[in-house]
């Protein structure tokens, strides 16, 4: 068939494909491109999740991105996806959907970061990556998340997260390739060339959080007012950036900048996604980034660190001026078309962030063909044989801290044995070891923890999600823990997702395994010597909660005399 406009002939290159397209539309058309809301699989018309508009009213709006939320079925997904395309065809210029989703392959269950692996195959966090530190690896996994997303129709990934571990109490460590900046690097870098693949049949990398989200002010998460402070006295910010500087060689197509205001710096003041110094001076003319510039989610709504006292109408103006092209989380395109009607805002400026949306829109081939095959996505996401390989990855990144020669729960344990298990399913131990009631009944003690954390906010609300705060175990747990040691020889598996103060741990066990996302299965696999544990640190581990204070968030490597260090892990045998 004969295409009616320039724009929708494949044969003609992305740049003139787009500058017939944007000649055709109108204000409305563009201010849409603009802004990327959250969206629930389902009812076009029902209400969406944090109070975001339907998608019924979004489409009206003009806006064709939107951030999926929960999935619960392959095939649902995709359908969901093809009638969302059908929809925006009905429009005159047809632009087709775009959509994206935050990082759902892992363990991860925070609205704010990630989703559980659901339909999806199941792999370590990135931090259990860190730990296996193999390039090759990442971009095997970023291949099956392509796949997986591609099969739904999920065409931007909003990871990785470059972002360097060097402040212990963060939150947001888990997302994280570690505390080495070379690590971070090499491994983001795989990690983009896995998801966006051969030109045209990828995803496309958002990678975050520009300029570096990792040197918190105490720790404390800047998606919180507490939290907004990021401080460099150690003079390290250019160490944050180069993760950044090789996915940006590596061809990311878009940047995620952070929630976080620079503090005690040359920079201005406010959130990284109203710098102009940062976005504009930094990111585009210094690094060379000429791709899409995405907002972290509701920096005009809530996250508007250093501009508070702008109204609404004003943070979207300078976050314009800053370099923005797109507003994650926010669906105000009457504002926008308000700023350009009043002349705060040119057409003009709309039409750069326009052109580059556009251009990503085109890349990926959405305007040639943005359906999917529902009835094949059930057999692509979660494969079998990708279940397998992220099973084997998930043992493999566990690291052996500490194993005492001669104990009867020295590791690997052997099979048959009388086990007292905490945390730990039943089933994973069945043809393994028999599962008894009590420690005085055991041989050996199993017990899987979690790295302590305080819980801040009401169950349920955002606040309660973000596992902060304090790295040590309470002295009720420690003191519970020795019991059972002291009545059994007792194996403890730690679940990291920020670097605990394992030394009082690991002075009552006998043997001491963390790992970084890992099912019962995996676990087991690795305690009774079917997987071998081959996982290494991927940051330092503090001796105590006054290092970690005196240390500078933005140094890595920076907590006096570490219990372990950066690389340390046992092996069998």
């Amino acid at each position: 068939m004969t295409p009616q406009h320039p724009y929708q002939d494949a044969a003609l290159d992305v740049d003139q494909r787009v500058a017939d397209l944007l000649s055709r539309m109108d204000l409305a058309d563009k201010a849409g491109l603009l802004f990327q809301p959250m969206a629930d699989v389902g009812d076009f018309d029902r209400p969406g999740t944090f109070g975001t508009p339907s998608v019924r009213t979004l489409l009206q709006r003009r806006i064709t991105q939107m951030n999926v939320l929960e999935v619960s079925s392959a095939r649902e997904t995709a359908e969901w996806h093809n009638a969302l395309q059908r929809a925006a065809r009905e429009h005159p210029l047809g632009i087709p959907v775009t959509i994206s989703s935050d990082p759902r392959h892992s363990f991860t269950d925070n609205p704010a970061a990630a989703f559980l692996a659901g339909p999806f195959s199941q792999w370590p966090e990135p931090l259990g990556f860190a730990a296996l530190g193999s390039a090759e690896l990442v971009e095997r996994f970023a291949e099956v998340t392509r796949r997986e997303y591609l099969a739904v129709g999920i065409r931007t990934a909003l990871h990785p997260q470059l972002d360097l571990a060097t402040e212990p109490r963060w939150a947001r460590q888990n997302g994280t390739f570690g505390e080495d900046a070379d690590t971070v690097a090499r491994l983001g870098a795989a990690y983009v060339r896995g998801l966006q693949g051969p030109a045209g049949a990828g995803v496309s990398a958002m990678v975050k959080h520009f300029p570096g989200g990792g040197p918190q002010r105490d720790g404390e998460d800047p998606h919180f007012p507490y939290g907004r402070e990021q401080v460099y006295p150690g003079g390290c910010f250019d160490q944050h950036l180069e993760p950044f500087r090789a996915v940006i060689d590596a061809g990311a197509a878009q940047v995620m900048p952070y929630y976080g205001m620079p503090v005690g710096t040359e920079l201005e003041e406010v959130g990284f996604g109203f710098s102009r110094q940062v976005l504009t001076g930094l990111l585009r003319e210094d690094l060379g980034f000429d791709g899409i510039v995405c907002s972290d989610w509701g920096i005009l709504s809530d996250m508007c660190w250093g501009v508070e006292h702008l109204s609404h109408a004003e943070r979207m103006r300078k976050a314009l001026e800053a370099g923005i092209d797109q507003f994650g989380g926010e669906s105000s395109t009457d504002v926008l078309i308000s700023l350009v009607e009043s002349g705060a805002v040119s057409e003009r400026r709309l039409d750069s962030s326009a052109r580059r949306v556009l251009r990503e829109k085109f890349r990926l081939g959405l305007f040639d063909d943005p359906f999917v095959d529902a009835g094949r996505a059930a057999a692509v996401v979660g494969a079998a044989d990708a279940r397998e390989q992220g099973l084997e990855a998930q043992a493999a990144a566990h690291a052996l801290v500490q194993n005492t020669a001669g104990s009867a729960a020295g590791l690997p344990l052997r099979s048959g044995i009388k086990v007292y298990a905490e945390n730990v399913d039943p089933a994973a131990l069945r043809g393994r070891a028999q599962a008894v009631g009590s420690p005085e009944e055991a041989d050996v003690a199993i017990l899987r923890l979690t790295a302590p954390w305080e819980q801040r906010g009401t169950p349920g609300d955002l606040e309660s999600f973000f596992r902060a705060g304090s790295l040590a175990w309470s002295a009720e747990e420690l003191d519970r823990i020795g019991r059972i040691a002291a009545a059994v020889p007792t194996a403890a598996v730690v679940h990291l997702d920020r670097p605990a103060l394992l030394g009082p741990l690991a002075e009552a066990v006998s043997a001491l395994v963390v790992e970084f996302g890992a099912c019962d299965e995996a676990v087991a696999r690795v305690l009774f010597g079917e997987a071998e544990p081959r996982g290494r640190l991927p940051f330092d581990i503090p001796s105590s909660a006054e290092a970690v204070a005196a240390s500078r968030p933005d140094v890595a490597f920076d907590t006096a005399e570490p219990a372990y260090r950066f690389g340390h892990g046992l092996r069998y045998g």
